[in-house]
């Protein structure tokens, strides 16, 4: 597999400056990322050596702005990035790629005053939050009952997010709510940026995940949570335009968080299949399983290729990519889940057993069939844009 994504990424070159990235992240991975993965896993403690790491190589500089701090390079670059990490350490690549799915708006839709004061924090490795679920808000957005209002200089938070990634410890949080001076459920959400300590914030649990359980996610409440009206991105009534936007390009970041995911899991059914004997033949001998890597390995593949597409559009400034985002998204995840329980029925009884890793990159995939929006509602977009207008 490695010979074959060498000769897909021949076709689009990385730059020098992008190869050292690549390459300090792959050593990052093999020396620090990956041999605490299986504790991280075990113990569910928040990856914070990991998190250092990461920030010492100057990662979350690679998205933002160098007005603000950064370093930015492609959106291509950030995306390997991700799958890299995911593949190391899952938890840690959510941990890191959740920065720049709650940072990302703020780049995009922030003013300059904003993003002078609240991105320098996260180009120095702050950590960023996006608080859209709520129990009555799933995939949703309308249903959300967390409410703002506002009071002179300031906006009044009263509600609850659950389901928070990085909720706990979060520097900034993207938050999304419905402007009380509003009445249409659609045209009242708006969107602010919470700064850590805000008083009437407070984290109600967090949840015990059959997977990821290094990453923390938050139950978040607020009471009469008081920030200064200077923190609203937009205007009131924007954060649907701009929910819709941050999805659009946080969708391919799950997208290479999954193919992370599948592509460990993938290794490691070959490293086994060459190892395991029955009946006196490696078990890749077989030609049943050499069917089922064949087409593994094939859908690996395109769907790298297609992920790499869709970073170019982003990088080259492509606006209308949303129905490619949720294809992409859907595809990754769902290869995902195929690639890491056929890798435990591979290793048979010992996959259901946690020597192996597999074992948890089955339990991480999953994960990735649900957020950013589960399968079924991207299914759902992409059908019914086949329905005649």
């Amino acid at each position: 597999m490695t010979k074959i994504m060498e000769q897909l990424a021949a076709r689009r070159p990385w730059s020098e400056d992008e190869r050292l990235v690549l390459d300090q992240v792959e050593r990052l991975c093999a020396e620090t990322i990956a041999p605490g993965a299986e504790h991280a896993d075990r113990t569910g403690a928040f990856p914070w050596a990991n998190v250092k790491a990461i920030n010492a190589l100057g990662l979350n500089g690679l998205f933002v702005p160098e007005a603000y701090g950064g370093a930015p390079m492609s959106f291509r670059l950030y995306c390997h990035v991700v799958k890299a990490i995911s593949a190391a350490c899952a938890a840690t690549g959510i941990v890191y790629a959740t920065n720049f799915h709650g940072m990302k708006p703020l780049i995009d839709f922030g003013t300059d005053g904003q993003k002078k004061r609240l991105l320098p924090a996260i180009a120095e490795g702050g950590l960023g939050a996006l608080a859209i679920t709520e129990t009555t808000a799933g995939s949703d957005a309308t249903g959300m009952r967390t409410r703002f209002r506002p009071d002179g200089d300031d906006i009044v938070i009263d509600g609850s997010k659950i389901f928070i990634t990085n909720g706990d410890v979060a520097d900034l949080t993207l938050l999304f709510g419905k402007w009380s001076e509003i009445d249409d459920p659609k045209a009242s959400i708006s969107v602010l940026i919470l700064e850590k300590g805000t008083p009437g914030w407070s984290v109600v649990r967090l949840e015990d995940k059959m997977g990821h359980r290094a990453s923390s996610t938050a139950a978040l409440a607020f009471d009469g949570c008081r920030v200064p009206r200077a923190n609203l991105l937009g205007k009131p009534g924007d954060g649907l335009k701009i929910l819709f936007a941050s999805l659009n390009k946080s969708r391919p970041s799950v997208a290479a968080h999954a193919l992370g995911i599948a592509s460990a899991a993938f290794g490691d059914m070959v490293a086994y299949a060459n190892e395991r004997k029955q009946s006196g033949k490696r078990i890749l001998e077989f030609q049943g399983n050499q069917f089922a890597l064949a087409d593994l390995a094939t859908d690996l593949a395109m769907t790298d290729v297609f992920l790499d597409e869709v970073c170019a559009m982003v990088d080259s400034g492509a606006k209308d990519f949303g129905l490619l985002a949720s294809m992409l998204k859907m595809r990754a995840s769902d290869l995902a889940m195929r690639v890491s329980t056929e890798a435990v029925q591979f290793f048979g009884g010992y996959g259901y057993c946690r020597d192996y890793r597999v074992e948890r990159l089955m339990r991480d995939a999953k994960i990735t069939q649900i957020w950013e929006g589960t399968n079924q509602v991207h299914r759902q977009l992409i059908g019914r844009s086949f329905l005649n207008k």
